[in-house]
């Protein structure tokens, strides 16, 4: 029974029924929520290519995943909440093995064909990658 379970939330109704999922299933165990801030998408932003608007629009990002965090977290619930920068299926496999969590439980989109094959899966890539059991909840 897993006593540290990593949560990966992205503010979709996914993530909200896998943090659910995880709760109504190890009542017990240590939940931690994870936002991943993805710097691919300052790429997008108007004036992120200046220093001062990359740090902009950082601090936005950065207010935006606490926001999101606490959004999330159900009234009544204790849980612990962090923010990492990266590329999201990387950094929750990261987070996971160096915070020595001993399970991932988090949303698919349920992506198929197409769409699939060219956004990729964040969800598949954590399964393929983690080295700790990963339940993905559709």
């Amino acid at each position: 029974m897993p006593k540290r379970i990593l949560i990966p939330i992205d503010g979709s109704p996914q993530s909200a029924e896998a943090l659910e999922f995880a709760l109504a299933e190890w009542p017990d165990a240590e939940l931690t929520l994870l936002h991943v801030i993805n710097p691919v998408e300052a790429a997008s932003s108007p004036g992120a290519g200046v220093p001062s608007g990359a740090e902009q629009w950082f601090e936005n990002a950065k207010a935006d995943s606490e926001t999101l965090l606490a959004e999330a977290t159900p009234p009544g619930a204790t849980v612990s909440t962090m923010t990492e920068v990266g590329r999201p299926a990387q950094a929750i496999v990261e987070v996971a093995e160096e915070a020595g969590f001993d399970h991932i439980v988090m949303g698919s989109h349920g992506r198929t064909g197409v769409s699939r094959i060219i956004l990729g899966s964040v969800a598949e890539a954590v399964v393929r990658n983690a080295t700790v059991p990963a339940t993905v909840v559709r």
